[in-house]
């Protein structure tokens, strides 16, 4: 099917035409004739790199031409960058008066950003989709597009509530609106169509042939054919890289854990190393030298070391900073080889020639090491093959005997992915959406949000909700959030909506209020630990794991900070369990308290044995959180309100309480206001008075900052180009970050 041919606008035509995209893949095809751009609601479950991205731009672009709006859901914040930056070369289109406007959403969760409002086309997560419900947004009810990426993440616990709920609000606030879901391959693919009423377009087509296989004897098994490697050696990994490399093609190798994916590159890198030549030798050091502009850890110069050598490793506990250097290497065909973890594998556009999955199984706390789904399996397989540069692309597992040979062919290769499967059905799924449901007057009884949860995938998969529902609706009662009358009508309390607001559990808004109970005691005697725990024994807090030799340390700790507590402490025989918990609480609370005291980043990380990303992901969750209790302790009258709110910015930038007033500047970190704070420059005030020459003079200052400071302080100065922010603050205020 020619792009010519097709009924949308011709600066969209001309736009694809002019980029070499002349005719539709096989699958994009079908998904024309079953009614994507006559604004019919549309599944398309088909492999990666098969065109997925240009449905939603047809169908996106096609609706704005009209006046209509679209909005296009991802899962990670990564994604919704990646999407932006494509969507926004859609700009100067002709096809309305202004152009295309595009927007991004992934911030702060209280506000509903009507800015958005005069955009036509808005990315977002999710999540920040979801509190733009909650919050009331009224630009929502313009939409005449919905894309929801990755929709088979529905099966996802953490993610997928809040991605189903969402595209069932969308459905029921917009009767017209088409929604567009974008899938892998998935075993119950029908079922997911008939619950959006869409057309299915089920595919195994890919431009790029995919060959899957497993690496035993030497030699990869294909299931037609296979390909022996005569140089290989006893390290199936370097073998399998070694031989891509020398076709010229780049690799991926996905390992179950962060330690492993480290030590897979160093070992790469140590190896090849010996075969660079001098211009690959420039290229690397220039990546070095950009790796090590944001070196503060041992993990950040164990990455330097490795993309010296042309190989990297990629995983959550990375700074974004050094993620998106390896993405940007590895798309420019400079870096060779990722060692990856498999959030690799979620939604991010870097495909390779050959994938290696060294790892087919992975620890679980419960289960210890269990086989990874095949879906997973299947979706790290897709990044195999790179579009219109590579001939083919290769997917490998590796065996260690003949038996698993067997059992990775029959179990993976040969195996179709499994059927997803909806998460909404648990209380703790349920609790924050029934909540918005009352607190946004989206429903006003049990039957309303009976009603409402019947539109869900949970009840067109399983049927009845109700037992879960009056779980939840009792619980949120006798926690104050909503009130029941003698009718049977539903309405949210104050506490109620402003915990739907805040885009948090209504069990850790149950926690917060009863620790502020607890400060209205204390009085003046409350302290920053205390608020620190607070926050960290709720829910929504990615809490630490307990290492053996942690209880100890613990232990002495909490006795330390014995009455400084919020909350009660379980007894340690009776709930070992909850005791266990606690213990985890307040080793996370340590690290918070390390982090505003302004602890290094490699001190903490050496100290807890997590990545600078980990801290930084914590970080955004902790200032949400503390963000979160300012606000109820403002409305219930507890004495913590100015202590919380000055949490909150210490937290997002790892600075004691002195240099408050000092980081309020631009530019200016924590290590810098330290500089500024140590040299006597103890406040702004105090920096008004302040010689250029002196100033610039400071460690970490220099001339263009010292400039930008006493401007800003309002004194005259010869015009110097901005300095470079300083990356000590936290990223996004949110609960949801890039995580594995």
């Amino acid at each position: 099917m020619k792009i010519a041919e097709l009924d949308m606008p011709d600066a969209l035509k001309d736009f694809y035409i002019g980029s070499g995209i002349t005719e539709l893949y096989e699958p994009q095809a079908e998904a024309v004739k079953k009614g994507l751009i006559e604004g019919k609601n549309l599944l398309a479950a088909i492999p990666t790199a098969s065109g997925k991205t240009l449905l939603a731009e047809m169908a996106m672009i096609r609706s704005v031409a009209r006046g209509g709006k679209a909005i296009y859901i991802v899962p990670l914040k990564a994604l919704a960058s990646e999407k932006y930056d494509r969507f926004v070369e859609f700009s100067n289109l002709n096809i309305k008066e202004g152009g295309v406007r595009v927007g991004i959403a992934t911030g702060d969760y209280d506000s509903k950003d009507e800015w958005l409002g005069e955009k036509d086309i808005i990315v977002a997560t999710s999540e920040k989709t979801d509190s733009l419900l909650r919050n009331g947004a009224t630009w929502l009810s313009n939409l005449s597009v919905v894309v929801a990426d990755e929709v088979h993440l529905i099966d996802s616990a953490n993610r997928g509530p809040t991605l189903e709920v969402t595209i069932a609000k969308l459905m029921k606030l917009n009767p017209d609106i088409q929604v567009l879901a974008l899938s892998a391959t998935i075993g119950n693919a029908k079922s997911l169509a008939k619950w959006m009423k869409a057309e299915l377009v089920l595919s195994e087509w890919r431009p790029t042939k995919l060959k899957e296989g497993v690496f035993f004897g030497r030699a990869i098994k294909f299931t037609n054919d296979k390909r022996v490697l005569n140089s290989a050696g006893p390290d199936e990994v370097l073998s399998l890289v070694t031989d891509t490399l020398e076709e010229g093609g780049q690799c991926l190798v996905f390992a179950n854990t962060r330690k492993s994916s480290e030590s897979i590159a160093q070992k790469l890198a140590r190896s090849l190393s010996k075969k660079l030549t001098d211009e690959q030798k420039a290229d690397f050091l220039k990546i070095r030298q950009q790796v090590m502009s944001h070196a503060e850890t041992d993990i950040c110069e164990k990455l330097a070391n490795c993309v010296a050598c042309g190989v990297a490793f990629h995983h959550a506990g990375l700074k974004s900073e050094h993620r998106r250097i390896v993405e940007d290497s590895f798309k420019k065909n400079i870096i060779k080889v990722i060692a990856c973890t498999p959030t690799l594998a979620a939604g991010l556009n870097l495909p390779a020639r050959r994938v290696i999955i060294r790892d087919y199984k992975r620890f679980d706390v419960n289960y210890g090491s269990v086989p990874i789904p095949v879906l997973e399996y299947k979706q790290m397989a897709g990044r195999a093959g790179r579009p219109r540069l590579d001939p083919y692309g290769e997917a490998v597992l590796i065996a260690k005997n003949y038996d698993e040979f067997e059992e990775l062919m029959e179990n993976y290769v040969l195996a179709g992915p499994e059927q997803i499967t909806s998460r909404l059905g648990t209380e703790p799924a349920m609790r924050a959406h029934v909540l918005s449901a009352v607190a946004t007057d989206f429903c006003r009884s049990r039957d309303d949000i009976k009603e409402f949860m019947d539109t869900t995938f949970f009840a067109y998969q399983r049927g009845d909700l109700s037992s879960v529902l009056d779980n939840v609706l009792d619980f949120l009662k006798v926690e104050n959030m909503i009130v029941e009358s003698k009718g049977g009508s539903l309405k949210a309390t104050e506490l109620g909506k402003l915990t739907s607001r805040l885009y948090i559990d209504p069990l850790s808004s149950s926690i917060i209020v009863k620790g502020l109970e607890s400060a209205k005691k204390k009085k003046d005697d409350n302290t920053e630990f205390g608020m620190l725990h607070l926050i960290c024994s709720t829910p929504d807090i990615k809490q630490l794991y307990l290492k053996r030799n942690d209880y100890s340390w613990i232990a002495k700790y909490t006795d330390q900070h014995i009455s400084d507590f919020l909350i009660d402490i379980p007894d340690s025989y009776a709930d070992e369990i909850d005791f266990e918990q606690f213990l985890s609480s307040v080793k996370t609370a340590a690290l918070a308290e390390m982090w505003i005291n302004e602890k290094s980043e490699e001190e903490i990380t050496s100290f807890y044995g997590i990545g600078p990303g980990d801290i930084r992901n914590l970080m955004d969750t902790c200032v949400w959180l503390m963000h979160a209790t300012a606000e109820i302790s403002g409305m219930t009258g507890a004495p913590v309100t100015r202590l919380s709110r000055e949490l909150g910015i210490r937290l997002e930038n790892g600075a004691s309480r002195e240099l408050l007033d000092l980081i309020e500047l631009s530019g200016v970190g924590r290590v810098r206001a330290r500089s500024l704070y140590d040299a006597g420059y103890t406040s702004r005030e105090k920096l008004k008075g302040a010689d250029l020459k002196s100033l610039a003079a400071i460690p970490a200052i220099g001339e263009k900052l010292a400039a930008g400071i006493l401007g800003q302080l309002g004194r005259k100065v010869d015009h110097v180009a901005p300095e470079e922010p300083e990356q000590t603050r936290t990223g996004q205020s949110t609960l949801f970050s890039f995580d594995e």
